[in-house]
């Protein structure tokens, strides 16, 4: 045992598959919001609601089982492979897709933390979309907007304060997460290639992994200073998530 140590896999594992699951997870969520507010029936809202709200109860190794066993070969044979035969062989973009193609790494991580962050964020989205005034909604309606314009022009600008709140609340949720990670990474302490289908590791998957077996001295200390480096980034994002909301209310401040 040589006792040397590092982090960068882990790092590099858990901002990866927390900004996979924000591309997925953002616009979708925006879609369930802008639907169940604007667009769905009245019959329809509160059912529709409900069952999203109720994603956000299932617990995290149920994720992960269901993403080791059902999604990965899915992924694997629907996803994966027409993404390698199609782009395998372009210069830059191929680089993405090298690998072998088992339905495991970071883009399978990915998908499943978005999976489990969307209720999170259509709920607060659908939440502070609803607080608009009906009079501002109905008054873009009036002068003839359509209802994408009065989203983006009526509904965005008010509520951005929550909807950044809510992405925030998401990526914080996808940093922290462990088990339903832990089964789908690959778990894998090698950065081979910046590929996404190459097996990785994450944070909070090393210490799962590691911390009951791990003998006393540097290996042990290690993993601890793993969990600092995760306290720090969430730390970091918090802190950045916070003045973002500072600067949005003092900006609509001095519009007002």
């Amino acid at each position: 045992m040589q006792d040397r140590y590092g982090g960068l896999v882990m790092i590099y594992g858990t901002l990866m598959s927390s900004f996979i699951a924000l591309l997925i997870a953002v616009p979708v969520s925006f879609g369930i919001a802008l639907f169940l507010t604007e667009l769905s029936p009245n019959w329809l809202k509160r059912p529709l609601g409900i069952a999203i709200e109720l994603l956000a109860a299932v617990p995290s190794i149920v994720y992960g089982m269901w993403g080791l066993l059902v999604f990965g070969p899915i992924l694997s044979t629907y996803v994966q492979q027409p993404l390698q035969s199609a782009f395998g062989n372009v210069p830059v973009i191929g680089q993405l897709f090298q690998g072998p193609p088992v339905g495991l790494g970071l883009l399978s991580a990915g998908i499943i933390l978005a999976i489990m962050v969307i209720p999170f964020i259509a709920s607060v989205m659908r939440d502070v979309f609803e607080v608009t005034p009906p009079m501002l909604k109905e008054s873009a309606y009036g002068l003839g907007a359509t209802t994408w314009e009065v989203v983006y022009k009526v509904v965005l600008p008010y509520t951005k304060t929550g909807v950044v709140g809510g992405i925030m609340l998401g990526l914080g949720r996808a940093l922290g997460e462990t088990m339903a990670v832990t089964f789908v990474i690959g778990n894998m302490n090698q950065l081979e290639s910046l590929s996404l289908f190459e097996a990785a590791n994450s944070i909070t998957s090393a210490l799962a992994n590691e911390f009951a077996e791990a003998g006393e001295g540097l290996h042990q200390a290690s993993l601890i200073y793993l969990g600092l480096i995760l306290f720090f980034i969430t730390f970091v994002v918090l802190t950045l998530s916070k003045l973002l909301l500072m600067r949005l209310k003092r900006n609509e401040g001095a519009r007002s």
